[in-house]
């Protein structure tokens, strides 16, 4: 028997019995749409997560007070005697060779106001290292300038949206805000910058981080931001860090350092075990599906015993019966798979769509791969019938008819 006589017994098999058949790709379809939805969702979610901290650049560090990890950590540290990051720590930091820049950060919420508008934002207090650190560039005057951290001045750059809420259409340069209560001069205006998980960055204000202190009354830094030159040298980078801050804290490592790798290794691997988990619970109705078509082969089987007879007794072989029946059950896993594909990526598409800001991607492997998982679901649930229908003896399945 030729492979194309085999290929057309098997759809006519498949073709003969359209509702059954229907019915079984249909579970198939199912589970795989499932999967390519939820795992399109995952990896969207992924793709989104490393756009948002990658616009930072990948050579930043950041620095905050306090130890994440507490097990086997000092007991003073336990006991509340964690120390402050201060502006001087990071002027300290500045000198390690590797190091390009360095930032201290503070924030808090104010109201900026002019004439009778106003309006509850986010104040960063920052230096003039904002655009080399967070690649941030101002589109309307200047950031703020260089100057010893310690003694700023009150002048403030506005965010594009910030700016608009508060000044409209009007030029706001050399302007006046009082920002709680206090009154700053207005030197630039940033460009758009969009969100930051959730944070919108467009909606804030940059003042000097001395002015962000004794606006929000504090002493300490809640962030110090480093920029260190070549990504191979990241982990002598940490190094030094932590040396000289240990240092500093007098043998204390009462401080967290965080780097952009270590950050989105570990958001790579959350969101990977999440993306699994969903894709596993589509993959319950390819379980369901793989039932539907072992039942429609077997009962086909049942059907099929005097045609099984009649083609052994023309000449037929064993393994080309088998291949016969598991090639009926290969081409309705995968007929069922790539409707499934089409179902799954239209709705997709349909969600990104109607929710522009849920992040949903489908890579072409992940398609390649469903596909590949029908065929395969179909050739494992075929094998049980396969094999029966091939064992059958030729004798007794003619009389069976």
């Amino acid at each position: 028997m030729r492979a194309i006589d085999l290929m057309r017994l098997s759809w006519g098999a498949v073709a003969g019995h359209r509702l059954r058949s229907s019915l079984t790709m249909l579970g198939i379809a199912i589970g795989i749409a499932s999967v390519i939805l939820l795992t399109s969702i995952g990896e969207g979610i992924r793709v989104y997560v490393l756009s948002e901290f990658t616009q930072f650049g990948t050579n930043l560090i950041g620095i905050n007070p306090g130890k994440s990890n507490t097990s086997g950590g000092n007991p003073t540290a336990m006991a509340g005697t964690i120390r402050k990051l201060t502006i001087e720590d990071a002027e300290v930091l500045r000198r390690i060779p590797e190091v390009d820049a360095t930032m201290p950060v503070s924030f808090g919420n104010a109201r900026v106001e002019h004439g009778e508008r106003g309006r509850s934002v986010l104040i960063y207090g920052v230096t003039s290292e904002v655009p080399r650190v967070w690649k941030f560039a101002v589109r309307h005057g200047r950031f703020l300038p260089e100057g010893d951290p310690r003694h700023g001045s009150p002048l403030v750059v506005l965010g594009m949206k910030l700016k608009r809420e508060i000044f409209g259409d009007d030029n706001a340069l050399g302007e006046r805000v009082r920002i709680g209560g206090r009154p700053f001069r207005v030197i630039g205006v940033m460009e758009p910058k969009g969100q930051f998980l959730n944070l919108d960055l467009d909606d804030t204000a940059f003042v000097p981080v001395s002015e962000a202190m004794r606006l929000f009354n504090r002493d300490d830094l809640i962030e110090i931001d480093v920029v260190f030159r070549s990504a191979a040298a990241g982990d002598h980078v940490v190094r030094e860090i932590r040396r000289v801050m240990i240092d500093r804290h007098q043998g204390d490592e009462d401080f967290t350092i965080t780097t952009q790798e270590s950050m989105l290794t570990v958001l790579n691997r959350i969101i990977g075990v999440v993306t699994s988990a969903v894709g596993a619970i589509g993959g319950i109705s390819l379980v369901v599906g793989a039932i539907g078509i072992l039942t429609m082969m077997w009962i086909s089987v049942n059907e099929s015993t005097a045609e099984i007879g009649l083609l052994r007794a023309l000449g037929a072989r064993r393994g080309q019966v088998l291949a016969l029946f598991l090639l009926q059950a290969a081409l309705l896993a995968t007929a069922g798979g790539a409707f499934g594909v089409l179902a799954g990526i239209g709705v997709a598409r349909t969600l990104r769509l109607a929710l522009p800001r849920l992040p949903v991607h489908t890579p072409m492997p992940y398609v390649i791969a469903a596909l590949a998982l029908s065929f395969a679901v179909g050739l494992l649930s075929g094998v049980l019938p396969a094999r029966r229908a091939a064992g059958l003896d030729p004798v007794e399945a003619l009389r069976a008819e």
